[in-house]
């Protein structure tokens, strides 16, 4: 979010008496976002099949076809964006509570490090595969040269957003320690330029230079949908009933290794200024921005229960054409809700 330090917050925190934990409600907001998405997706689905009707029919061109196609997906994928961004606030609200402890963990307190767990009922077990909603958030920067020494991009200014769906699929019957995790997310990496710089596009290439006018914030937002896959080891011992073994998850440590493929669905520069006289102005830009069309890269998350440190690396370069290769690169945290 703001800064690292705040995202540690989150984690080390102790907190007390609350009406809502922050589980519940951090499960309810990203219920919306799958709501929201499955809406879109749906409607994009109605509007394909019109269009393939059409095509069928002969009334349009199969190159007509794809045009409209490609129009209706874009427009399906900015009203997720917009849609989801009414939400964001409601995330921002609720991070902003946690730290200042209005809301506890689900049945946790937690002192730094040390985790005190109150009694819990006996429950029955889960099924060898089970869902979860799943988001992310922390730093995001660039890795040019195999360093992020010297970054051109602001580093507790610079951060990302990541929010998905998963199901969990335990491997072995009668062994709880290997899952796999796999789903889909909305990733949100955002660049905040250092030194008063903007991004321009010179043909094939962009270029990060000095901006004209006097800055109050310059922000460069990739917005990618990804399908991530995890190898899970889940340290959770299996529990009995009298005789009976039963298997949970996220009760103990998990270490989840994998990556995750998909597509960069928008491009968006974000300046905020003043005006000659002094109004507030925030101008977006959205673009090509010569931003590669594909991502894939590596991803890794180690935590306890509910809560993981998690870090994600982009393989594909951000830019096509330019002459050095940057790489985006994440660290914050994730939090897998059953």
């Amino acid at each position: 979010m703001r800064n690292f330090i705040i995202s540690l917050a989150l984690l080390c925190a102790f907190t007390t008496a609350a009406q809502e934990t922050f589980e519940k409600r951090a499960k309810a907001i990203a219920q919306k976002i799958d709501e929201i998405t499955k809406e879109e997706k749906d409607a994009l689905k109605e509007e394909v099949e019109a269009v393939n009707e059409q095509l069928a029919a002969g009334t349009i061109t199969s190159a007509e076809a794809e045009q409209r196609k490609t129009e209706l997906a874009e427009k399906r994928a900015a009203n997720i964006e917009t849609r989801t961004a009414e939400v964001q606030t409601e995330l921002d609200q609720l991070i902003q509570d946690r730290i200042e402890g209005k809301v506890k963990d689900q049945d946790t307190l937690r002192i730094g490090f040390t985790w005190v767990r109150k009694d819990k009922k006996d429950r029955k077990g889960e099924s060898r595969t089970t869902s979860q909603a799943v988001f992310a958030f922390g730093l995001n920067n660039l890795v040019t040269n195999e360093s992020i020494a010297h970054s051109d991009y602001k580093v507790w200014g610079s951060h990302f957003y990541e929010w998905g769906f998963t199901f969990n699929t335990r491997l072995m019957k009668d062994h709880n320690l290997l899952h796999l995790k796999y789903g889909w997310s909305i990733q949100y990496n955002n660049l905040r330029a250092t030194d008063n710089r903007i991004h321009v596009e010179d043909g094939d290439q962009t270029l990060l230079v000095e901006s004209p006018i006097d800055l109050r914030e310059s922000r460069f937002r990739n917005v990618n949908l990804v399908l991530p896959l995890h190898l899970e080891f889940d340290f959770t011992k299996k529990k009995f009933d009298g005789d009976k073994a039963y298997f949970r998850t996220h009760e103990s440590f998990r270490i989840g290794i994998g990556g995750y493929a998909g597509a960069n669905i928008k491009t968006k520069q974000i300046l905020r200024f003043e005006d000659e006289d002094g109004n507030k102005v925030k101008q977006r830009t959205k673009g090509d921005f010569n931003v590669n069309d594909f991502v894939y890269g590596l991803s890794a998350y180690v935590g306890y229960e509910s809560i993981s440190l998690y870090v994600k690396y982009d393989l594909q370069p951000i830019f096509k054409d330019n002459p050095v290769d940057q790489n985006n690169i994440s660290f914050g945290l994730r939090f897998d809700l059953n």
